[in-house]
């Protein structure tokens, strides 16, 4: 299907304020985002929203976030024949390093170190590269809580790309659970881990929530990690206090700056107790013990 994208160029602080802005008010709508250098030397960014079916006021709506981030750039329109937009969105990414971990797309496999723990990932039609700051917090968690607790079983609730599921495994050597309520999402996730040579310790599988037989094999669970959004993770308190270990760990984002306490008073109400908040880009990333 022929698509349109939506683009504009800025200084690079602009830039990303603008990105992030965007990122966070077109979330619900899945249109994808790509930032690249379009200009390194002089500080340039180019920022771009792809687009099938656009809604009434969506340029209005990106011009408005343009008109208060950075007022001197213009909105302009490409229209495009059918293309890979996900190839599109990560041509212009950078590898991640988060700790040991070097998170790259296929392009970037000369970027991996001696000791880095690298993740090759291709996100496909689900979320999740590393470089959205959720995932990057998450990442910086796992490194910290693992050293420090030693997890025997750990669940990737809404794994996407399977990132921080395959994260896990490289890291820990143990059995982990990858799920998510997307299908297509847990294909991907499961090409991403065989493709880490990881599938001798992932097991993926579609579920919502807890409600799949799967879980009465696996819990409880000495480490959950959960990067969905705000309000499911609060609905989902309860489930998560009958389905992690006594003395087990939760790492939980894809939650707003201003959505954070009301995320952690739900699970002190489940008798957690918050231990750290790392932050990125607006976004928090929360470390919970019962």
């Amino acid at each position: 299907m022929p698509q349109t994208r939506l683009y504009f160029s800025a200084a690079k602080k602009d830039a990303e304020a603008v990105y992030r802005q965007l990122e966070t008010m077109l979330e619900d709508d899945g249109f994808p985002i790509s930032i690249f250098d379009l200009d390194e030397d002089a500080g340039i960014d180019e920022v771009s929203v792809y687009i099938e079916d656009e809604p009434e006021g969506l340029e209005a709506r990106i011009a408005d976030v343009l008109k208060a981030h950075a007022p001197g750039a213009t909105l302009e329109r490409e229209n495009l024949d059918d293309i890979d937009w996900v190839t599109k969105s990560l041509e212009g990414l950078k590898p991640v390093r988060v700790g040991r971990f070097l998170v790259h797309g296929a392009h970037d496999r000369d970027q991996r170190r001696i000791g880095d723990l690298a993740i090759e990932i291709e996100a496909g039609l689900a979320f999740g590269t590393g470089h959205h700051g959720t995932t990057a917090g998450c990442l910086e968690l796992i490194m910290d809580v693992t050293r420090r607790e030693r997890p025997r079983t750990a669940l990737d609730l809404g794994t996407g790309s399977a990132v921080l599921a395959i994260a896990l495994a490289k890291l820990c050597r143990i059995p982990v659970l990858a799920t998510d309520i997307d299908p297509v999402a847990v294909d991907v996730a499961r090409q991403n881990v065989r493709l880490n040579h990881a599938h001798a310790y992932v097991d993926t599988v579609t579920a919502a929530g807890f409600h799949h037989h799967v879980f009465a094999k696996w819990r409880p669970f000495d480490l959950i990690v959960a990067n969905i959004l705000a309000r499911p993770l609060m609905t989902l308190a309860p489930e998560m206090a009958r389905n992690v270990s006594p003395d087990g760990s939760l790492i939980l984002s894809g939650i707003l700056e201003r959505q954070r306490e009301a995320v952690i008073a739900a699970y002190v109400g489940q008798s957690f107790r918050h231990v750290r908040t790392i932050r990125r880009e607006g976004w928090v990333a929360l470390h919970l013990k019962r």
